[in-house]
Formats: C-alpha cells, sequence, structure tokens
C-alpha cells in the first residue's frame, strides 16, 4: 500500500514516521458536523488541471467509476489529519511566478515547493495511496476574502463534506471555510467539473 506513496514523496524526509500513528486512530467523534453542497451543472474544466494530466496521466485516467464517499472512521480520521499536517509542514509555499516562470501551472510539489493547488494534489495522491476513494476526493476551486483564486481539496463523507487547506491545518467543515465555492471535480469522472451551490444537510 506505502509502495508508491514512498516513491512519490521521497523528496521529502520524514514520510515515514509522518504515517506510522496512523495504526494508533483518534475518535472520529471529535469532527465537526458538516453539510454536504449543492451540486449544480457541468461547468468548465480548469486548465491546470488539464495540463497537469497531460504530464501526469496516471493521476487522471482512472476513468468513470460509481459516486463514493470516505466513511468518517477512527482511521479514516486519522489518515486525513496525518497527511493534512505532513503535507502543510513539507512543502514550502511559493507562486507559480517564482517557481515555473508562469501564472498557473498545476504539479505534484516534488521538490518541495508549491502553491495551493500544488498542495491539493500531493494531499489527494497520498490518501488514494493510503485505500480512500478516488471519488471523494475532489479537487475544489474557490473564492477568498479578497475574491483571489484559491484551490483546496474537498473530501465528500458520508458524514457530510470537509476542506483541506493548505493555509489552515485543520479539516473544516466545507461551508465554515469563509470561502466562496465556484466548481470542483465530479465524483464519477474526474475529467468533468461541476458547479456548486448553497449546502444541503447531512443526512442522519
Amino acid at each position: 500500500m506505502f509502495s508508491r506513496l514512498f516513491r512519490i514523496s521521497m523528496a521529502f524526509a520524514g514520510v515515514a514516521g509522518a504515517l506510522v500513528a496512523l495504526q494508533q486512530p483518534t475518535s472520529a467523534s471529535s469532527v465537526d458536523e458538516a453539510t454536504f453542497a449543492g451540486v449544480g451543472a457541468s461547468t468548465s474544466v480548469p486548465y491546470g488541471w488539464v495540463d497537469f494530466c497531460k504530464r501526469y496521466e496516471g493521476e487522471c485516467g482512472s476513468g468513470t467509476l460509481p459516486a463514493a464517499d470516505v466513511v468518517l472512521d477512527a482511521r479514516a480520521l486519522k489518515a486525513i489529519a496525518k497527511v493534512n499536517h505532513w503535507v502543510n509542514a513539507h512543502v514550502q509555499a511559493v507562486s507559480d511566478m517564482e517557481h515555473w516562470g508562469v501564472a498557473d501551472r498545476w504539479d505534484l510539489p516534488l521538490d518541495g515547493k508549491g502553491d495551493c493547488e500544488d498542495y491539493a494534489l500531493l494531499k489527494r495522491k497520498m490518501l488514494m495511496e493510503l485505500g480512500l476513494p478516488r471519488q471523494a476526493l475532489l479537487m475544489t476551486v474557490v473564492k477568498d476574502e479578497n475574491n483571489d483564486g484559491h484551490a483546496i481539496l474537498t473530501i465528500k463523507t458520508n458524514r457530510g463534506e470537509y476542506a483541506l487547506d493548505n493555509l489552515n491545518d485543520e479539516m473544516k467543515p466545507w461551508a465554515k471555510t469563509g470561502y466562496r465555492y465556484v466548481k470542483r471535480q465530479s465524483q464519477e469522472d474526474p475529467q468533468v467539473w461541476v458547479a456548486l451551490g448553497a449546502p444541503k444537510l447531512a443526512a442522519k
């Protein structure tokens, strides 16, 4: 399970230590209650994702799958928390212009540097390597308090939807981030993106 995760993360020292505590789960009851996002019609696919998929076909070529949510038990919660903290701590935040000399490039931060999309892409990959379903790990575009574009990873669970953000180590309910949600990947097909609307109450 860890072989491909190790290869993709070998540029970062200490990944094994960051994940070893997954065998010691914490209580899932500690996570805040969340809602589900209102999903709208198909919308435009970010150029950064299209370009990323040309360079990392294996990350994008899984095709259409039935929707699946993360069952947010103690082990899943521990995995999510560890990966979120580890990536935030081990990737240095730099803009695409500083890093690549271009305005926008989505990439895996294998040199230890990246911007918001790169953090989210690495978290997505690491969580998939730990067994979480790809259909529940959704690249998401939002607007921040300054109306600037930002990217996070949304995790769709049986207890609602949560956001992993490079600006915050806490796994937050998506509606409590302060962001305006624009669009994200479809659960069924990562090459299809859907508009996001008002929240729906979490199913009991």
